[in-house]
Order: structure tokens, then C-alpha cells, then sequence
């Protein structure tokens, strides 16, 4: 039989994955307007954000700052170069490499996003001293601080 502390233990709303669950689907659904007429899923556009910010990158590099596995991510290049954004290609140094740039075509995709943080950021109902001390609880969360 179990106790009321374990009982407890198992209630959704004493979870600490739920809220940032579910906060972290409503943040991503606010850029979907903004997205769509793009052609981009959020994490397409994350992708872009990490190649805009540095380009020419191994996939692996990628994957690290996303959070995501190559299974996830080979997929999606694919279709991003299919539609011409960027191109992968074996490194020279290392074989076992796959490098990433964008094309003219995915450098210029940022000038039509460059508005989407500040949409997006006006969309979240906290103070810009709530919103820091949450950025920097998620990525302590994530081990990158």
C-alpha cells in the first residue's frame, strides 16, 4: 500500500517536468504564426538561428547546442537542403564529418525572421528581471552554466 507522501510523489501538479513541459509548448506554439509563413517548424528555425549565428558547422556541433540527436537533425537538414537553404558536405579533414552552410538563399531566410524574438517576446507575461532568472534556471536545468 502506498503513503500519502508517495501518493503525493505521483500527483501531476507536484511535478516539476509538467510545467516546464507544458510552458515549453506554449512558448514554441506562440512562434507558429510567425513561422508558418516562413515554411518553418520551430525547430527548423532554431537550427537557422545556430547557423546564422555561426555557419559552417558539423552536424554534430549542431546537435550540441540544440539538444538534438543526428537522428533527429538528419532528417531535417535533408529537407532543408532539398529546398535549397544549405548544403552538407564531408569534411576534408575528417571523413566521418558532415559539415553545414547556409546558402545565400538560408542567409537572406534571417532577414525575414529578424523581427520574431521581439513578437515572440512580447508575447510572455513576465517582468525582463522574470525572464532573465528564468533563463538562467533553464540552462543551469540543461548543465550549460
Amino acid at each position: 500500500m502506498m503513503t500519502e507522501q508517495e501518493k503525493a510523489s505521483l500527483k501531476l501538479e507536484n511535478q516539476l517536468c509538467f510545467p516546464l513541459y507544458a510552458a515549453a509548448r506554449k512558448i514554441t506554439g506562440l512562434y507558429t504564426p510567425y513561422l508558418k509563413p516562413l515554411g518553418l517548424t520551430y525547430t527548423q528555425y532554431i537550427l537557422f538561428m545556430v547557423l546564422w549565428e555561426e555557419d559552417h558547422l558539423p552536424v554534430g556541433s549542431i546537435g550540441e547546442r540544440l539538444h538534438l540527436d543526428n537522428g533527429t537533425l538528419t532528417p531535417m537538414l535533408k529537407k532543408l537542403e532539398s529546398a535549397g537553404y544549405l548544403t552538407r558536405e564531408r569534411s576534408k579533414a575528417d571523413e566521418r564529418s558532415v559539415i553545414v552552410t547556409l546558402t545565400e538563399k538560408g542567409r537572406n531566410l534571417a532577414e525575414q525572421a529578424k523581427a520574431i524574438p521581439g513578437e515572440v517576446g512580447g508575447c510572455i507575461p513576465l517582468t525582463q528581471e522574470e525572464g532573465f532568472m528564468l533563463y538562467q534556471l533553464l540552462y543551469k536545468i540543461l548543465g550549460a552554466e
